[in-house]
């Protein structure tokens, strides 16, 4: 009896189990590869999003080291610009010799992209008073208008409001130069009231300032002249000149402390 049943279970269970694997085969196996391959390729994302990460805050490093990089540069040719204006300031410091002069850096200035009113970090407690002339490397920037404890305000020659006397210094004809803000736009001034009686003076003739100016020291360098022509009176001329000064970059100036005497 006990052989009967055994070869029963025997033959059930194969009957059984043979179906079960071929339907395991069928469902479970794939199922099992597609978890797996599912399980591989979510790894692989996940090692993408990590090597993206790291790119990305390496990426990140790099823009600050680039800026970084940047802010360094700008300030080596902000120095290096410097360092020329304060050889040309000794330069100009030794020309002027005579004169009792101060260095100061100018710390503000009017809106807009000339410098034609600004303030400088030398004030009373320097020396410094209203109508010195102010010079920088190339020749006269303007006078000091007003002045604090340690600031003062300088209106340069191409401000609206600034007329000086000035001298062609070829033949020493004087003439009046008047600040010119719109002119500036392309880098000229205007001069009027010029007696040129011989007809020498011409374009490229230097301007300075002359020696009947009731506020400017004599002999400072204004600008070159670019346009002449005669008035409608045919007595006087007038046209432009182009200053000296680079009315668009001043950091550093010269003031010169003695005061021009009146007579």
């Amino acid at each position: 009896g006990i052989c009967i049943v055994l070869m029963l279970l025997t033959y059930f269970t194969d009957a059984v189990s043979a179906p079960l694997s071929m339907i395991a085969s069928y469902t479970i196996v794939p199922f099992e590869k597609g978890l797996n391959a599912v399980g591989r390729k979510f790894e692989e994302r996940l090692e993408d999003l990590e090597s993206l990460k790291k790119v990305m805050i390496e990426n990140d490093e790099l823009k600050e080291e680039i800026a970084q990089l940047k802010i360094e540069n700008n300030q080596l040719a902000e120095d290096r610009y410097e360092l020329n204006e304060l050889r040309a300031l000794y330069q100009l410091d030794d020309r002027f010799s005579s004169y009792d002069t101060v260095g100061a850096r100018v710390i503000g200035k009017d809106p807009g992209n000339w410098f034609s009113v600004f303030i400088i970090d030398k004030g009373s407690e320097d020396g410094i008073a209203v109508d010195m002339n102010v010079i920088s490397g190339s020749g006269l920037v303007g006078i000091v208008t007003e002045v604090g404890d340690n600031w003062a305000t300088v209106r340069s020659c191409i401000d609206d409001d600034s007329n000086i006397s000035g001298m062609v210094l070829s033949t020493s004809d004087t003439l009046m130069v008047s600040g010119d803000l719109k002119l500036m736009d392309n880098d000229e001034i205007s001069f009027s009231q010029l007696t040129d009686v011989d007809d020498k003076v011409g374009v490229g003739d230097e301007i300075v300032t002359s020696n009947i100016s009731n506020k400017y020291l004599p002999g400072i360098t204004i600008g070159y002249i670019t346009s002449i022509e005669t008035d409608a009176n045919n007595l006087t001329k007038s046209g432009t000149l182009t200053p000296t000064v680079d009315f668009k970059h001043i950091n550093t100036v010269l003031v010169i402390k003695n005061l021009k005497q009146s007579k």
